[in-house]
């Protein structure tokens, strides 16, 4: 790929024609995946990353593509590697669940001013683990963790918090010149309500963090697995050959049912402090994140 359409902060991969997703780089801005369909005579958006300077690259990059200008923004759920890009996009339609739009407002606004305010105590915190790097001589994961803080400082000054101006119940569709796009939600299971990008005609579907593909997925408070795992079960109904998950790479149909089987294990364990991961997982990253799974999961 040409250097011009290159980015830190993610790694472009073509799905399709017309159809691309943006894989985020370890150390980068972005932290989540995001993506961009061309309908033909529209271009949608799905997601935004962590910070308005991979979110820049994303818009430049996707109209050079498709020698087209970005029609709308489409955020999948409400956490901030994935929308809190969106003022890049502040001149356009950026599209959200009513469910989403509402955390958004309820929970955005004091973190990030949280943030603003506390800029001396991240450059405290990433200056002594510049010095715990120093000391233990190249650790990969800290150099990751150091860069990717340095573009969170590099966001936060600027950092102005967009909210969607356009917002769905459950779904919504387009048609355009070339195929169609169907964007929806069938509630609640990673976050408080987790919507997807559907392009039917390609059987390619953009799932937000309802999947993660080749690492240990994120629960929270307000996870639901057993929803979840509903809502996982009834998109795998539909007709899917490529999966683009919230974070890892590029999956297919099968990821959607070893996420099924992962919140299945997960719901099934009965002694927490023995358990191990299954070999089905265990080459995923980030396993720590599989124990503190267990822990919350037991505690809903």
């Amino acid at each position: 790929m040409n250097d011009e359409l290159n980015s830190k902060h993610f790694m472009l991969e073509k799905i399709k024609d017309g159809i691309y997703a943006a894989i985020s780089k370890l150390g980068g801005g972005a932290v989540g995946n995001a993506g961009f369909v061309d309908l033909g005579d529209v271009l949608i958006v799905f997601d935004t990353f962590n910070t308005q300077q991979a979110s820049k690259d994303l818009r430049d990059i996707a109209e050079r593509i498709t020698n087209k200008k970005v029609t709308f923004v489409i955020n999948s759920h409400w956490h901030g590697d994935h929308i809190r890009g969106n003022q890049t996009f502040k001149d356009l339609p950026i599209i959200s669940s009513e469910t989403t739009l509402a955390k958004m407002k309820e929970i955005h606004p004091p973190r990030i001013e949280k943030q603003k305010a506390d800029l001396d105590g991240l450059n405290q915190y990433i200056e002594s683990l510049e010095k715990q790097l120093d000391d233990e001589d190249g650790d990969l994961k800290l150099q990751d963790q150091i860069s990717f803080l340095h573009e969170l400082k590099r966001s936060l000054p600027d950092l102005e918090l967009v909210l969607p101006n356009e917002t769905f119940l459950k779904e919504g569709t387009l048609t355009g010149t070339k195929r169609s796009a169907k964007w929806f939600t069938l509630g609640g299971g990673h976050s408080f309500c987790d919507s997807m990008l559907y392009i039917p005609e390609e059987k390619v579907i953009f799932m937000g963090d309802l999947v993660f593909v080749q690492c240990h997925p994120t629960f929270f408070d307000e996870t639901d697995p057993k929803k979840w795992r509903g809502i996982l079960k009834e998109v795998r109904e539909m007709d899917i050959e490529r999966v683009i998950p919230g974070h890892g790479p590029i999956g297919m149909k099968e990821d959607i049912d070893k996420m099924i089987d992962y919140i299945t294990h997960l719901l099934s364990i009965q002694d927490i402090e023995n358990a191990e991961i299954p070999p089905l997982f265990s080459d995923w990253s980030s396993s720590e994140v599989y124990f503190e799974n267990i822990k919350r999961i037991h505690t809903y």
